[in-house]
């Protein structure tokens, strides 16, 4: 960073605590950078360079985990995202946020392409193509060299996990899972949109794509994610879509936000399971998708029920 110039503040997305957060921005000299990265990190990432894809298949970690940006560190793309899309190149559907990551028009190879950059040290990372798999239909096709791959498990100090749900109203979602046994704190909020800090007015004009759900935080040892989920299916009705009752909009949707490769496959057994029960005689409507950055709703909306001394959902 040049003498006397203070690049500022940018908000990110912390994939280990799940919070949006205030972080400096980088800005360094090319002589500083080379002193940080390898001469094939410096080339891609600080002079827009392209590596050599891969032959064969592309690496898919089992682990759990997300790739940081090789120059700063911050949270870019979740394990869980990522496909092998036979380019040779690592590709992804999703970041963990768009707050993560910028875009610019690039003319460089004399069409228009959409290149992807680092929000917080503008790091090259790659470019962006519409023609990715479901949910987004996007391929965020990045260099594997810009990129460092760290384990995230989503589990606290304390031993204990965390997970996030939307079943209509959070109200009563929130009220369901805080009284269980197992369960350590709720939180209810805004998450699955697009809008950066959404209020509840936000929310409720049904154009933020946000909705409302309850973040879990809960002990292993004490309750399994499968239980958690035998809850969910419980206390609302899964095949409605985009409403729960008189609730109309997608911010009632029925959704599970998983945070690991272990949460999504437990989600997709159990919501299996639950088809072929025959308990419900129209399909499913719950979206099974990548956790994303988790707005806390305003503080009145905090356990409302439990003020109020009104229960909850019943799960039987």
């Amino acid at each position: 960073m040049k003498e006397g110039r203070t690049p500022g503040k940018i908000s990110i997305f912390n994939a280990a605590t799940g919070q949006v957060e205030q972080v400096e921005k980088i800005e360094r000299t090319d002589d500083e950078w080379k002193k940080i990265l390898e001469p094939e990190q410096f080339r891609v990432t600080r002079q827009k360079g392209t590596e050599i894809p891969v032959q064969g298949k592309c690496d898919l970690p089992k682990e759990k985990g997300v790739y940081q940006c090789v120059g700063c560190g911050i949270d870019l793309f979740n394990v869980a995202t990522k496909f092998d899309s036979g380019t040779g190149w690592p590709s992804f559907w999703d970041p963990v946020s768009d707050l993560n990551i910028r875009f610019e028009e690039d003319r460089s190879l004399g069409t228009k392409r959409t290149e992807v950059l680092c929000s917080r040290c503008g790091a090259h990372l790659g470019h962006v193509f519409d023609d990715g798999p479901e949910p987004t239909g996007k391929r965020y096709c990045i260099n594997g060299v810009a990129l460092k791959f760290v384990e995230l498990p989503p589990v606290d100090s304390s031993g204990k996990e965390k997970a996030v749900f939307a079943a209509g109203c959070f109200w009563g979602v929130e009220e369901s899972f805080r009284t269980l046994k197992g369960v350590a704190t709720t939180k209810v909020g805004y998450t699955g949109g697009t809008l950066k800090r959404p209020t509840y007015e936000d929310v409720c004009t049904d154009k933020t794509g946000h909705a409302e759900a309850v973040e879990v935080v809960f002990d292993p040892k004490i309750i399994s994610y499968s239980g958690l989920l035998d809850v969910f299916w419980k206390i609302h009705d899964p095949t409605q879509k985009n409403r729960q009752g008189p609730d109309i909009g997608t911010q009632y949707r029925s959704a599970i936000f998983y945070l690991s490769p272990e949460q999504k496959k437990a989600a997709l057994e159990s919501k299996d399971e639950l088809e072929k029960s025959g308990k419900f005689k129209k399909e499913i409507a719950t979206e099974i998708i990548p956790a994303r950055e988790f707005y806390e709703a305003e503080f009145y909306h905090q356990k409302y029920l439990k003020k109020r001394g009104m229960p909850g959902r019943s799960s039987k």
